[in-house]
């Protein structure tokens, strides 16, 4: 009886120390997430003293090194949200549909090939998919279209596209195949066809998963740096066709941060950039985990 009581207390010790531990971890992670949000609004909120929060936004011309210098950043944020607008509008159908084809259609041996393929397309370095970008797509559309250049708006979304669908289809294909087998049943008891069942009970039973990968794959195609540098042009104007250079805020921060004066306006003026992407990327998790929660009752197919 004793022993016994000693191992109990022993092992509440235990568990007691893994939970402070993963507690400890969980703190730090969040600390750390604190002080890089932290670290970038106190380097990038000084610029406003210079020029008006509305102008900064809304301003159409960048020009950090002139004199006098403008920071309007209206164009690299239109850049950035076309690209990403383009690139979810070929990658979400495409993900979503191979998702479904995985998950409802294909035999398990080929879903078991086919799936694995797909996730080890996330693997690809960005800078393998930017390079493939300049050397062989620019050149293919500059050829086909007729077009200046083929590093533009369009390009660079194809490239997004295909970095977001492995993010897509395999976060939709999880969320489709954990609907219950007995939704699907019941509607074939119903008499339903298997398509009017994906249609009808598959779909809408697993939208919570479907829509988060949709927001999540959205969310990296704005973030993206690398790919954007590489493929879009870096254009600091406003595009009128897909065929434009444009130059997205993750492409600007990077190209330009080397040369930006320690604690000067153009140095600070990248930093708010960086805030007013971080605001872009949290809003897309926001919605994502508002869906996440809102479907969450229906059936076991959220995530």
């Amino acid at each position: 009886m004793v022993k016994n009581q000693q191992g109990g207390k022993g092992r509440q010790k235990r568990e007691r120390a893994i939970r402070i531990f993963f507690f400890c971890v969980a703190l730090a992670s969040i600390t750390t997430l604190a002080l890089i949000v932290l670290f970038l609004f106190m380097e990038g909120l000084p610029i406003f003293s210079k020029v008006s929060f509305k102008d900064f936004i809304f301003g159409h011309y960048w020009y950090p090194t002139d004199e006098p210098p403008a920071f309007g950043i209206f164009p690299l944020i239109v850049a950035s949200l076309s690209v990403t607008a383009v690139a979810s509008a070929i990658s979400i159908p495409l993900g979503v549909l191979t998702a479904l084809y995985l998950a409802e259609i294909a035999s398990y041996r080929l879903r078991e090939l086919v799936k694995p393929v797909v996730e080890l397309m996330a693997a690809l370095p960005s800078v393998v998919i930017g390079f493939f970008g300049m050397v062989v797509v620019a050149p293919f559309l500059q050829e086909v279209f007729d077009i200046p250049t083929g590093l533009n708006l369009f390009n660079a979304s194809l490239m997004l596209a295909f970095m977001s669908i492995p993010t897509i289809c395999s976060i939709s294909e999880d969320a489709i195949f954990n609907v219950p087998s007995e939704l699907k049943e019941a509607s074939l008891a119903l008499g339903a066809t298997h398509w009017e069942t994906i249609w009808r009970v598959v779909i809408p039973a697993s939208i919570s998963g479907i829509s988060t990968a949709t927001i999540l794959g959205m969310s990296r195609a704005i973030g993206e740096t690398m790919v954007v540098l590489m493929v879009a042009g870096g254009a600091t104007m406003l595009p009128s066709s897909l065929f434009d250079p444009v130059r997205p805020m993750p492409a600007s921060i990077v190209a330009e941060m080397a040369e930006a004066p320690f604690r000067g306006d153009h140095y600070y003026a990248l930093f708010a950039t960086g805030i007013v992407l971080f605001a872009f990327t949290l809003l897309f998790n926001m919605i994502a985990d508002h869906i996440a929660h809102k479907y969450r009752q229906v059936g076991a197919a959220t995530l």
